[in-house]
């Protein structure tokens, strides 16, 4: 080792002892590492990987053993809550749209296989009392699954080639790689990437430390500019807004009281973020009209279609709802109208009581365990319920219940951090 070498002003220290060093089970995070992104449904839409995409798909009922564990303890609280949303959603729209639109059962429950991603809260929980690991773990397996979220986006983006960018494709199809209006987009599952973000920024509200801040940027920065998913960036902005106000003083909130119009102002002025009030279209605004104007008239003055629902048809039809409508017609671009259309009222508010249901639980694991993770976990529940009037709940279920499931699992553990005793 050279003199120079000797100066450089970083640690010495091996990755093993690295690794020692961090007071994690290496084995229980690679474990969750492995399992988190199924729980987490980051394959359940990724079709150009089929075995994962497969796997995915079938996974709500391949974990579904794992609820057996949960008899060997205490009830969790909620349980009833869920096996209620559950069984209405899934039994009440399939018998309605045997009515609605003549299927027969079994092909109106395949219609309803989004939602039993709802039963990772019980599966995952089965998980978490079986391998017993830290919130330390479960933390580093998150933050890991996070940065690996960014490493393949940007891998993706240097090697991809222009050609590897779809401009025409199938109405309701969503490919990793397209090229549109908004330009180049990287459809990343960016689950693990945004808490990692909401992370960073809880990190650096905590202390107000320049290298957090750096962190959040850059995460931000790439969402971006690489995935420029509106529902992303202002779900992301929103929340970095109100936590950067509760946690500041009342000095720097007068500040960014001040601010807020040059920031709203710097925000749509970017092309692809304005076209959220566009009415062209190339950013499918006729398209969502029209499914609502439709989905309203197909409702029509019935209170018990308002309450209830229609139902909707299988995927396993060819036409599916476009034999009713003679349009692309697809209930997630209308997100609440869309489930209101399919569950009614009551299935609408069952819904929308899950991720709520989901911030009591965490505020109350935060009483024991007041960590940025968990603080960052309640952040996504929140950025859920800002952005589902853009982005629909049931396209993603699992996302919501696996945090409901680590909250839940962090009640059970001592107060003393999470740690084994």
């Amino acid at each position: 080792m050279t003199a120079a070498t000797r100066a450089l002003p970083f640690p010495r220290r091996s990755l093993r002892g690295w690794m020692q060093a961090a007071d994690v089970r290496w084995a229980y995070v690679a474990s969750l590492v492995a399992l988190l992104p199924l729980f987490g449904q980051s394959f359940h839409y990724v079709k150009l990987l089929k075995p994962a995409w497969a796997l995915s798909k079938a996974f709500p009922l391949l974990s579904l053993p794992l609820c057996l564990i949960l008899f060997a303890g205490r009830r969790p609280e909620g349980s009833r809550q869920m096996v209620v949303t559950i069984l209405w959603l899934v039994l009440v729209p399939t018998f309605i749209s045997l009515f609605t639109f003549q299927q027969t059962f079994f092909i109106a429950l395949a219609s309803q296989l989004k939602l039993l991603p709802l039963l990772y809260i019980f599966s995952l929980l089965g998980l978490l009392r079986w391998l017993r690991p830290t919130l330390r773990e479960i933390a580093a397996a998150f933050l890991i699954c996070a940065v690996v979220t960014f490493v393949l986006l940007l891998a993706i983006w240097r090697l991809a080639p222009q050609s590897a960018y779809a401009e025409h494709y199938v109405a309701g199809d969503s490919p990793l790689l397209s090229a549109d209006a908004r330009g180049n987009r990287i459809r990343m599952p960016m689950y693990f990437g945004l808490i990692g973000i909401l992370y960073a920024w809880r990190r650096f509200t905590a202390r107000w430390q320049p290298r957090w801040f750096a962190a959040w940027g850059a995460g931000f920065a790439m969402v971006f500019g690489l995935v420029r998913m509106r529902t992303f960036v202002l779900g992301l902005t929103l929340m970095a807004a109100i936590n950067g106000f509760l946690a500041a003083g009342p000095r720097l909130r007068l500040l960014m009281l001040a601010l807020i119009p040059f920031a709203l102002a710097a925000l749509f002025s970017v092309p692809f973020m304005a076209s959220i009030f566009s009415t062209d279209k190339a950013f499918a605004f006729d398209v969502r009209y029209i499914s609502t104007m439709k989905a309203i008239g197909f409702l029509g003055t019935d209170p018990f279609r308002w309450i209830f629902g229609v139902g909707t048809i299988s995927p396993i039809d060819p036409a599916g709802l476009m034999t009713y409508f003679n349009h692309f017609f697809f209930l997630g671009d209308i997100t609440w109208m869309g489930i209101i259309f399919e569950y009614g009222i009551i299935g609408a508010l069952l819904i929308a009581a899950v991720p709520l249901r989901g911030v009591l639980l965490m505020d109350s694991a935060r009483r024991l365990h007041d960590t940025p993770f968990l603080a960052a976990l309640r952040d996504y529940l929140v950025y859920s319920l800002l952005i589902s009037e853009m982005l629909p709940m049931t396209l993603a279920p699992g996302e919501i219940t696996s945090i409901m499931a680590i909250a839940l699992y962090a009640r059970e553990l001592p107060a003393a951090g999470g740690r084994r005793r």
